[in-house]
C-alpha cells in the first residue's frame, strides 16, 4: 500500500513539474532564433533584388489588380527607392512644435559618401518631410476614443516592421514605445503579436521567417510597392507569396474591409474576446494613403468596438482594405515618442496607460 502511494505521488509530482514546464515554456520561456537584422536567421528568406535590372524596366506594369493601389506606385526612377536616408528629427516630446534636420552617410556606386539632408516639421498632431506626411485625428465612435493617423508616403519603403529587442524568436517581447524608439519610428502601432503562435506566416522587412501555414487563417500581404492584399494561408505558400513580392505578413486577423466592402458581421469577433475591445487596425485607401488606427476601451472613458464596429469605421476612413491587428490591452499608438492612446496592458478597467509588451510593431520612418 505504501509503495503504491509513493508511485502515485511521484507520478502527481512528475505530472505537476511538466505541466509547470510548458506553462513556461508557453507564455515565459524567451527563445530568441535569430537576430532580425542579421544573416543566417533560422528559416529566413531575403527578397532578391537587382537595381540595375530595376532601373532598366523603368515604369513598367504596377502589381496585379488583385491588389489595393499603394502609395502612388513605384517611385518613376523605377528604383521604388526614398529619395532621402538618415533618421527623421523628433524629440520624445509630442507636444510643441519644432524644425529639424538629421543627417546620415550614403554609399554611391563609386563606393564614396555624401552627406543626405531631410527637414522635417512636427506638431502635437503632425509630421511632415520631403517624403512623408503625418496628421493625427480623434474621434468618439460608440462612446468610444478613437485615434487616427492617416499617411501619405512617396515610397512604400518607409512603412515597415520591426521585432522587439531586434530579434524574432518566442516570448521576445518590449513595450510598443521602446521597439519604436528603438528604430527611431515617426510613427508605430502594435503589431500582430506574432510571438504568441506556433504557427502562421512570418515575412516582415523582405525575409521568411516561418512558413508554416494554418489552415483557413487570412493574412495581410504587404508588397514592396506598397499594396495591400488578404490571402488565405491554405490557399497561397509563404514561398509563393515572397516570390510575388510580399515584403510583410500580419496574421492576426479578420480582414475588416476588403475591395471596399466590409467583410465581418456582428457575429464575428476574436477567439473569445469581449464584443467592446481596443482595437488596432491598419488599412489603405484609393489614393494610396495609409490608415493606422487605435481605439482606446475598458475604461469608463471608452467603452471600445466590436469588429463590425471598428470595419465601419475604417471603411468611413475611405479604407479600401483594412485589417485587424493584436487589441486589448496590446493596443498602443506612439507618435514622435511618445504613447497618443491610454493602452490598458495593465488588466480590465486600467486606465493609467500602462503598456502591455509585445512582439513586434508596424511603423513609419527611414
Amino acid at each position: 500500500m505504501i509503495k503504491k502511494h509513493k508511485t502515485l505521488i511521484a507520478y502527481m509530482l512528475a505530472l505537476a513539474l511538466f505541466s509547470t514546464y510548458v506553462v513556461m515554456d508557453t507564455f515565459v520561456i524567451t527563445r530568441v532564433y535569430g537576430e532580425a537584422s542579421g544573416d543566417g536567421t533560422e528559416a529566413a528568406m531575403q527578397i532578391e533584388k537587382d537595381d540595375k535590372a530595376e532601373q532598366a524596366q523603368g515604369d513598367e506594369e504596377d502589381s496585379e489588380e488583385t491588389h489595393s493601389h499603394g502609395p502612388g506606385g513605384p517611385r518613376g526612377d523605377g528604383s521604388g527607392k526614398p529619395e532621402h536616408g538618415g533618421k527623421h528629427g523628433r524629440s520624445k516630446s509630442s507636444s510643441g512644435s519644432s524644425s529639424t534636420e538629421s543627417k546620415s552617410d550614403s554609399s554611391s556606386e563609386n563606393s564614396s559618401s555624401s552627406e543626405t539632408v531631410v527637414s522635417s516639421k512636427s506638431t502635437a498632431d503632425s509630421y511632415s518631410d520631403s517624403n512623408i506626411s503625418i496628421k493625427l485625428n480623434e474621434y468618439t465612435v460608440s462612446g468610444t476614443v478613437v485615434h487616427v493617423a492617416e499617411v501619405k508616403a512617396d515610397s512604400a519603403d518607409y512603412l515597415k516592421t520591426a521585432f522587439a529587442q531586434g530579434s524574432y524568436g518566442k516570448n521576445v517581447t518590449a513595450a510598443t514605445s521602446d521597439i519604436a524608439d528603438s528604430v527611431n519610428a515617426i510613427l508605430a502601432i502594435n503589431g500582430d503579436y506574432y510571438g504568441a503562435q506556433e504557427k502562421g506566416y512570418v515575412i516582415r522587412n523582405g525575409k521568411l521567417y516561418r512558413s508554416t501555414a494554418v489552415s483557413g487563417r487570412e493574412d495581410l500581404v504587404i508588397y514592396k510597392d506598397g499594396t495591400f492584399e488578404i490571402i488565405n494561408e491554405s490557399e497561397v505558400t509563404a514561398e509563393q507569396l515572397i516570390a510575388k513580392g510580399a515584403v510583410q505578413t500580419l496574421s492576426f486577423g479578420p480582414a475588416l474591409v476588403e475591395n471596399g466592402n466590409i467583410s465581418v458581421d456582428s457575429d464575428d469577433e476574436v477567439g473569445k474576446a469581449m464584443a467592446s475591445n481596443p482595437r488596432t487596425a491598419i488599412g489603405i485607401k484609393a489614393d494610396g494613403s495609409y490608415i493606422f488606427m487605435v481605439s482606446d476601451g475598458r475604461t469608463d472613458e471608452s467603452e471600445g468596438l466590436s469588429l463590425l464596429q471598428l470595419a465601419e469605421f475604417m471603411k468611413k476612413l475611405g479604407a479600401e482594405t483594412a485589417y485587424n491587428l493584436d487589441g486589448g490591452g496590446s493596443s498602443t499608438m506612439v507618435f514622435n515618442g511618445s504613447v497618443v492612446n491610454t493602452p490598458t496592458g495593465g488588466g480590465i478597467g486600467n486606465g493609467s496607460g500602462s503598456e502591455r509588451k509585445v512582439s513586434d510593431i508596424v511603423y513609419i520612418g527611414y
